[in-house]
C-alpha cells in the first residue's frame, strides 16, 4: 500500500474516536443547515444548495466532500403566505433592504428539507443521507427560536482496490466488512433576529461500531457525537454595507476543542468577500456573488498551517445556491445571513 493510502487507513479505521468524523466546512455561514437541522425552513423560499470541497489538494488520497441540500417552510402565515405554494405571487416584500427598522419575528411554521453528503478519504467513502424537520415560533416581536431534528442513514465503504498489502492472503482483507450501514440522528437548537443568530447542535449522536474484521478479536472504533455552537452578529456599516462576524466552535471528544472565525462584508446583498481562521489547521479566504434572484454563488481557498502544509497545496471549496419559488425577489438570505 502506498504510504499516505495507508496513513487515511490507520487514521480512519484506528483513531476514528480521536478525530473529526464529519465533514469540515469553511463556508459554513453561507449553509448553516448542514450543521443545525433548526435551520430548516428559516426562509420564504425553497433553498437548494450544490457543494463540492477538494481538501489539501496536492496529497494522494486526501479527502473530497460533495453534498445537495434542499429545504422550505411550510405554514400559511409565515411572511405573507406558503413558499412553497405555486405558481408564487409577488407583492410588496416584507424583507426589504430597511427590514431591520419594521422587523418582526415569523410566524410560527414548519420546515422540511433533505441532504446528501459524500465524503472521501482515501479508499474509505462515508455518505450521509438525512431527511430534516423543524418547528419555528416568534417568542418576542423580533426573536425567533426554532428546534429541529435530522434523521436517516450513513453508509460507509472501504474500496479495498485501492489497499495493496505484502501478503495478498492477509486475513485482515479476507475478513474485512467493508460495507456498512448505520443509523443516523442529529438535533439542534436556533436563535435569530433581524442582526443575530446563535445556535447549538448535535451531529452523529447514536454512536455505531465499525468493525474492521468480523473475527472474534475484531479491533474496532466508534463513532463519537460532534456538538457545534455557532453565531453571527450583522453590523450595518452603511445603508450599503454590513459586516457579519461569526465564529463555529467544535467539541468532538476526546479530541481538543477547536474553532472558526470568520469575517464576511457584504455590499448591497449583491457581493461579499471574507476571511476565515481555523485554530491549528488554516486561514481561508472567501468571496460570493448573488447573481440574481434564483442563483448565488460562493468559493472559497484555505491555505493550510498544519503540519499537512509542506505537502498540500491548500483546499478549494463550492457552493452554488439556488432559490425556488423566491416569490419577494430576495438577493440574499434574509434571515440566514
Amino acid at each position: 500500500m502506498k504510504k499516505n493510502l495507508l496513513l487515511f487507513v490507520l487514521l480512519s479505521f484506528c483513531t476514528a474516536a480521536s478525530a473529526q468524523q464529519r465533514p469540515q466546512y469553511t463556508q459554513y455561514v453561507f449553509n448553516n443547515y448542514l450543521l443545525n437541522p433548526a435551520v430548516t425552513g428559516i426562509e420564504n423560499y425553497t433553498d437548494a444548495k450544490l457543494g463540492y470541497r477538494s481538501q489539501w489538494t496536492g496529497l494522494q488520497g486526501a479527502p473530497v466532500t460533495s453534498y445537495f441540500s434542499i429545504n422550505a417552510p411550510i405554514g400559511d402565515n409565515f411572511v405573507q403566505g406558503d413558499a412553497t405554494a405555486f405558481p408564487a405571487s409577488g407583492g410588496e416584500n416584507p424583507s426589504s433592504r430597511l427590514f431591520t427598522q419594521y422587523y418582526r419575528a415569523a410566524e410560527p411554521h414548519h420546515g422540511i428539507g433533505f441532504m446528501i453528503v459524500s465524503d472521501k478519504a482515501g479508499p474509505i467513502t462515508q455518505t450521509n443521507i438525512d431527511a430534516t424537520y423543524a418547528y419555528h415560533l416568534g417568542i418576542t416581536d423580533q426573536l425567533n427560536v426554532s428546534v429541529g431534528v435530522s434523521a436517516g442513514v450513513s453508509h460507509i465503504n472501504l474500496n479495498t482496490d485501492l489497499i495493496t498489502l505484502e501478503n495478498s492472503n492477509d486475513p485482515v482483507l479476507n475478513n474485512i466488512n467493508n460495507s456498512q450501514w448505520k443509523p443516523d440522528l442529529g438535533v439542534g437548537v436556533w436563535a435569530y433576529s433581524s442582526r443575530f443568530y446563535f445556535g447549538i447542535s448535535a451531529q452523529q449522536i447514536l454512536p455505531q461500531n465499525l468493525y474492521i474484521t468480523t473475527g472474534n478479536t475484531a479491533n474496532q472504533s466508534k463513532t463519537v457525537p460532534h456538538f457545534f455552537a455557532t453565531g453571527g452578529y450583522k453590523i450595518f456599516l452603511s445603508d450599503d454595507v454590513t459586516l457579519l462576524p461569526s465564529a463555529l466552535l467544535k467539541f468532538i471528544d476526546p479530541a481538543p476543542v477547536t474553532f472558526d472565525v470568520t469575517m464576511k462584508l457584504s455590499f448591497r446583498d449583491r457581493f461579499w468577500f471574507g476571511g476565515s481562521f481555523r485554530k491549528d489547521d488554516s486561514y481561508a479566504v472567501l468571496a460570493g456573488f448573488n447573481l440574481s434572484s434564483v442563483v448565488n454563488v460562493g468559493y472559497s481557498y484555505d491555505v493550510t498551517t498544519s503540519a499537512l502544509r509542506t505537502v498540500s497545496n491548500g483546499s478549494h471549496e463550492i457552493v452554488l445556491g439556488i432559490l425556488l419559488n423566491n416569490r419577494y425577489n430576495l438577493k440574499s438570505p434574509q434571515h440566514g445571513f
